[in-house]
């Protein structure tokens, strides 16, 4: 009776043992994704730059989805296992004390050379195989968004070639992990059958005296094949751990401890921003700015010296040479960048308003719009996720897009993988329709004609400024021709200054 409800028992509790673990292990990595992402929210968007996305992702992904193996893999089998050993060993000791010495000799040195042998064996491997993922992963992604380039170019087999290197690698490294656990296993087999040799030896003498019977004789030499069962777990969770480490040090080092010089700081105690009806005063007096310093070389200074001042409503042209500091400026009034000098929105220092906040006032449509690979709709829904279609449609329809998404069927109609499927026309029109549906009060349009021809540049502008304003500002910034009736004024950015008189 007892070893059958033991036997039935054992698939219950392994049951809830394995539920029970696995949804704490899965709270805790949706708890550790939330709080990786929060730390990767202040540097975006101008503090990844230098980031390889691919391997980013694979800290996100794989690397967190390895720390779960932490407690599933580590703590909960190696505590069992040392309970389960400790009580075995115990019972074993008040039958007969010898034999019990024998097997937990036995057992330390087998588990030691266990793990040691697979240390030296797969250590290095193991060690290699997160990173090496993430290799995978951004070779697999430079090669996709490449693609088209690569083929053009009959260059596809270069990279599929880094790819593949990159794989083998992997592969390799897989393995080695997989024979040093396969002969620490082994290790293990053979430990069980000298713990069992050395309970009979130890045995021996007592059951021939008498002062062992036979079941007892029985229960100390198979005693040790179910001790060295759970012991097995050892030099799994060892390895396991390894991995895990390394995961857990990719995963902290995704993000570095403290924010590049050069982005915005949040603020511990924010100040509010005054309620409006319209959009906010602008003041800009000499606001200085450099772009984060992510190579460790020392940062640039990109501003120099802006003094503006832009009114509600006005549509400012500022223009000036490439690298004149003109983009720096639009993510400096965004909050991407920091800034010294002072920067008020109605009388509020913007370094003192909560980023978020800041970004409710002012929006920014920048020169190579993001556009996700999905449909027409769910790109507008970003802004304002309670936007009916009718409510899309008609924003689509002020940017001059209406006709052309129901000509390719309506907002059912992929833009591709970063837009591929749509000029860049296209893509500034609907990334300004995203961002009249946020209903931003100031818009900052960076470079919108630099990836259309010049035929149709003032036709987009003309579009887009008509559009946009609707009693919004909008500053416009570009170093094109701009038809000087589209705009109220226009300031000129040179190295990095707008004179006062601006």
């Amino acid at each position: 009776m007892g070893v059958r409800a033991f036997a039935i028992g054992r698939g219950v509790f392994r049951y809830l043992e394995r539920l029970t673990g696995h949804d704490a292990a899965f709270r805790q990595l949706a708890d550790l994704r939330v709080g990786m992402v929060r730390r990767i929210v202040p540097l975006a968007p101008d503090g990844l730059a230098a980031t390889r996305r691919g391997d980013l992702l694979a800290r996100f992904t794989g690397d967190v989805d390895e720390l779960q193996d932490l407690p599933l893999r580590v703590v909960q089998p190696v505590a069992g296992a040392v309970v389960a050993i400790v009580l075995a060993l115990a019972g074993i000791a008040w039958l007969a004390p010898g034999a019990a010495l024998v097997i937990a000799l036995v057992l330390v040195l087998g588990l030691l050379v266990a793990t040691a042998g697979q240390g030296v064996l797969s250590a290095r491997a193991e060690r290699r195989v997160a990173p090496l993922r993430g290799e995978l992963a951004d070779a697999v992604l430079a090669h996709v968004q490449a693609l088209p380039t690569l083929v053009a170019y009959d260059a596809e087999g270069g990279s599929l070639a880094r790819v593949a290197d990159v794989d083998a690698r992997l592969r390799r490294a897989r393995v080695r992990a997989a024979v040093g656990s396969g002969l620490a296993g082994a290790a293990v087999a053979v430990t069980a059958g000298a713990a069992v040799l050395g309970a009979i030896q130890a045995a021996a003498g007592p059951l021939a005296d008498g002062a062992l019977g036979g079941p007892e004789f029985a229960i100390v030499v198979l005693v040790p094949l179910a001790i060295l069962e759970v012991a097995g777990v050892v030099p799994v969770a060892w390895a396991t751990w390894r991995t895990v480490r390394r995961s857990a040090e990719r995963v902290d080092g995704a993000v570095p401890e403290e924010l590049p010089a050069g982005l915005p700081t949040p603020v511990a105690a924010p100040e509010q921003l005054p309620a409006a009806d319209g959009p906010p005063m602008l003041e800009l007096r000499e606001v200085c700015a450099s772009w984060p310093d992510l190579a460790g070389v020392g940062a640039s200074q990109a501003l120099a010296g802006v003094d503006l001042v832009v009114r509600p409503g006005e549509r400012v042209l500022v223009r000036g040479p490439s690298g004149a500091g003109k983009t720096t400026l639009a993510h400096v009034l965004v909050g991407f960048l920091a800034y010294e000098g002072s920067f008020r929105v109605d009388g509020v220092e913007a370094s003192e308003v909560d980023a978020d906040r800041l970004r409710e006032r002012i929006g920014l449509c920048e020169q190579r719009p993001w556009l996700f690979d999905t449909d027409i709709r769910q790109n507008l829904l970003f802004a304002r996720d309670d936007a009916d279609d009718a409510a899309l449609l008609a924003v689509l329809d002020r940017v001059g897009l209406g006709d052309w998404v129901r000509e390719r069927g309506g907002l059912d109609a992929s833009v591709g993988e970063r837009g591929a499927l749509v000029s860049g026309g296209q893509a500034q029109r609907i990334a300004l329709a995203r961002a009249m549906l946020a209903d931003f009060p100031v818009l900052v349009l960076d470079e919108p004609t630099a990836n259309v021809d010049q035929e149709r540049a003032d036709a987009l502008l003309a579009d887009l400024l008509a559009a946009g304003a609707d009693g919004r500002t909008v500053i416009l910034i570009s170093h094109d021709r701009v038809d000087p009736s589209l705009v109220d004024r226009t300031v000129v950015c040179a190295d990095g200054r707008i004179p006062a008189a601006a």
